[in-house]
């Protein structure tokens, strides 16, 4: 019988080729909605977690504080429940209900800050509550904890699972975890394999996908491990969302429909490739907007 955290990871893939009207390339989608607390963010919010309790940072029953714009919090919340550790989460009150909620379901305290001050408030809010001496902040930016996670596992899976003949791989950008990690792992395999990231077009208001501002620039993030940028509008990766569910029964976010309308964009410079992107979460979390 398997621990929770115990299926974290070992996502699956699935075909995603039918949405390509090229022969030549294949197009798979990780189901990262497949983790047990519904997101890619599972690994990075284990990883952390565990981090800290192993330096003793939470000792003496500290409370974590993170910023998030969604799924890191229901991440660390999840996790946070198992192991009995009180969590605040901060975040833009423009964020889904659902989101809110599950976060709560799992025992978080939740403070929602002004929408029109971003995500990058949150984070500011956040730095001055670990100030205070009374909060833990993991910082999934600056945690070189997060993008370990994925050099551990999503790199090595994702090169497994496609028998090495990967040729692209295609992340969301946000707190840039997943892309770097991955990124330098599948680099470090072969030199034929191209890190895509995905960015939001100007004006473009897409959850888990972000153009940061210089000085928010996640502390993580390798430019090195990023070989090409797509940007995505927010009108592109909410149709996509909606053809991966009609069309291919996969129901999944709008940073994920955004990966799979930045994928489409480079199959058509393509002739022949084997393109994996990110599916980060499941469409569930955002029913209210629909």
């Amino acid at each position: 019988m398997n621990h929770l955290f115990d299926l974290i990871g070992n996502t699956p893939l699935v075909d995603l080729s039918s949405l390509v009207d090229r022969p030549g390339i294949k197009l798979y989608g990780k189901l990262e909605g497949q983790n047990p607390g519904g997101s890619v963010k599972d690994r990075a919010a284990f990883s952390m977690v565990q981090g800290a309790l192993s330096a003793g940072r939470l000792a003496g029953g500290k409370r974590i504080v993170e910023a998030t714009s969604g799924n890191t919090g229901i991440a660390m919340a999840m996790i946070a429940a198992a192991l009995h550790i009180p969590i605040t989460i901060i975040m833009p009150e423009n964020s889904t209900e659902e989101r809110v909620k599950t976060m709560k379901a799992y025992g978080a305290d939740v403070i929602l800050t002004p929408a029109d001050r971003t995500i990058e408030y949150s984070r500011e809010l956040a730095q001055e509550m670990e100030d205070s001496g009374d909060y833990v902040q993991l910082n999934q930016f600056a945690n070189d904890d997060n993008w370990k996670a994925h050099y551990r596992t999503t790199g090595p899976e994702v090169w497994r699972d496609t028998n090495g003949q990967l040729t692209h791989f295609v992340s969301s950008m946000g707190t840039t975890g997943t892309i770097t990690g991955t990124g330098k792992y599948l680099h470090e395999q072969s030199d034929r394999v191209k890190i895509v990231g995905v960015q939001p077009t100007d004006g473009s208001s897409i959850p888990g996908i972000r153009r940061w501002s210089p000085e928010f620039v996640p502390a993580i993030y390798d430019e090195k491990q990023v070989d090409l940028k797509i940007d995505v509008s927010e009108e592109e990766s909410v149709a996509m969302m909606h053809r991966l569910a009609k069309e291919c029964g996969v129901f999944a976010g709008v940073s994920s429909g955004g990966a799979t309308a930045a994928s489409l964009k480079l199959a058509e410079t393509l002739d022949a490739a084997l393109i994996v992107c990110i599916i980060c979460d499941r469409g569930d979390r955002y029913l209210s907007t629909l």
